[in-house]
């Protein structure tokens, strides 16, 4: 959450890690809306946050619907699977990224492209899969370099929004760079959700597997980097300042 009064930040290098995070985690956000869009086309319960799933689940129950109950049920196990994965794979959350991370997104692909496939044949198998790949991401950008970024959902980046402009209506003040980050994310989640839908409508589930091709190989070309040595040096040096600037954690 945004600070309650403002706070002193070194806007330098503040700018300086804003440009180090901000594709990635704006690809990250348009697949997560991307993949819940498709998702939901086949089942109409997120899977990308456990919020409507949840909710989902107890009117399901309601409704003595058991086979849909288990279905939500079997979303949510999957999503808190995937971040557990993520736990045990990762590990401390000031790790800096590193063949872990290539590892993490590749299995993230392929979770997805089995998952396309059993959406394919009508199976709801195929969404615990998704979910798990969903929670899966969300704990590594939840991890990145001990910040807290949220790419699979955007209820905390828009309470993040609002207070901030709650702030600046009191105080006239505000750190403009955050707002901007924090609204990037939402608009990314939004299109990617877009096209998500977009697709969904013309060609079903098959969709899903543009995900699963581009996870699989964004995890490769990182783990094949840092294997040959070409970003070792940069991560080297953010880690060494990243403990210094105690600037993001408030996300």
């Amino acid at each position: 959450m945004p600070y309650s009064h403002p706070q002193p930040i070194d806007r330098a290098r503040a700018l300086r890690d804003i440009g180090h995070l901000l594709p990635g985690a704006l690809l990250f956000a348009g697949l997560g809306g991307y993949v819940n869009a498709v998702s939901v086309g086949f089942f109409k319960t997120p899977v990308s946050h456990m919020t409507g799933a949840i909710s989902h689940l107890g009117v399901d129950l309601a409704e003595a619907r058991g086979w849909d109950s288990l279905s939500s049920l079997s979303i949510v196990l999957g999503f808190m699977a995937g971040a557990v994965l993520a736990g045990a794979m990762i590990g401390s959350k000031r790790l800096m990224p590193g063949r872990r991370y290539g590892v993490a997104l590749m299995g993230e692909g392929v979770l997805i492209g089995v998952a396309t496939w059993l959406l394919l044949t009508q199976h709801r198998l195929g969404l615990p899969l998704v979910a798990m790949a969903c929670g899966l991401q969300n704990a590594m950008t939840s991890s990145y370099c001990g910040l807290l970024i949220r790419t699979t959902h955007i209820t905390g980046t828009m309470t993040d929004i609002g207070v901030m402009i709650g702030h600046w209506i009191r105080h006239r003040e505000i750190t403009r760079w955050k707002l901007g980050f924090m609204a990037a994310l939402a608009t990314a989640f939004g299109l990617g959700g877009w096209l998500g839908a977009w697709l969904d409508t013309r060609y079903g589930p098959i969709c899903l597997a543009v995900a699963a091709v581009g996870c699989f190989g964004a995890g490769a070309a990182l783990w094949f980097s840092i294997e040959r040595g070409w970003l070792r040096r940069e991560w080297k040096r953010a880690e060494a300042a990243q403990p210094k600037t105690g600037i993001f954690h408030d996300f």
